[in-house]
């Protein structure tokens, strides 16, 4: 087992929804958190909750440059890298900008690229975990969801062939889903009424992250996982 007290960890989109439930259960167990997301003030806040432990780097992840800029300003070496912030604004394909399918592929795939990179010498020597999260965008086709499809497909490709290129190392990468419908903000402003109904608050989906993070079950590298399901299995 690797015990989250030991481990420094990089939680993107952790100022609100599915990232935040994450940071509170990761701090709780001790880990050394880096929190990034584009919102300052959501980070802060999160921060607070967590008794201010966290290096919180607030970062525009569609922008290649800014992103660079925030993994040298980590300052010490990655365990676990979960990758959750995405873009999603739903709209047919005769509506949507360039600049708004190229910000949804760069925060969903190019700063996963970027902090991978940025990870992986310290995790091939030692080990860690790449946790990317995805959705069932990664594997099916949704009207009015062009560039959020896209970029999670992408993910899950780009997963495998670090599970791959990380099994001699001891490194897995995984996707995950919320596996249930999730009570985000993201979801506030996409989900229909009877969807609602069935959410899930974020917290009862954390503590998948914690058991792919310290126990970096191999069996795990190169799959697509349920995080309702496995937090169900493995609770706290």
């Amino acid at each position: 087992m690797h015990k989250l007290a030991n481990q420094r960890v990089v939680i993107t989109g952790a100022g609100q929804g599915l990232g935040a439930a994450i940071a509170r259960v990761f701090a709780g167990q001790g880990a050394d958190l880096v929190l990034m997301d584009v919102n300052a003030d959501g980070l802060d806040a999160v921060n607070a909750q967590i008794g201010g432990k966290a290096k919180c780097v607030a970062v525009d992840l569609t922008d290649a440059a800014a992103t660079d800029k925030a993994i040298a300003a980590l300052d010490g070496l990655i365990d676990t890298l979960i990758h959750n912030a995405a873009i999603l604004r739903p709209e047919p394909l005769e509506n949507v900008s360039l600049a708004t399918f190229q910000a949804t592929m760069n925060v969903g795939i190019q700063a996963a690229f970027q902090l991978s990179q940025a990870v992986w010498p310290h995790m091939k020597a030692n080990g860690g975990a790449l946790i990317f999260v995805s959705s069932q965008s990664g594997i099916k086709g949704f009207v009015d969801e062009t560039a959020y499809c896209a970029a999670k497909h992408a993910l899950e490709g780009f997963s495998k062939c670090l599970a791959m290129e990380g099994e001699a190392h001891g490194i897995v990468s995984c996707t995950i889903t919320p596996g249930m419908f999730m009570h985000t903000p993201m979801s506030e402003r996409v989900y229909t009424p009877d969807l609602k109904k069935k959410w899930v608050e974020p917290d009862r989906l954390a503590p998948a992250f914690a058991h792919i993070a310290t126990t970096r079950d191999m069996a795990l590298s190169g799959q697509r996982l349920n995080a309702w399901d496995l937090s169900q299995e493995f609770p706290l």
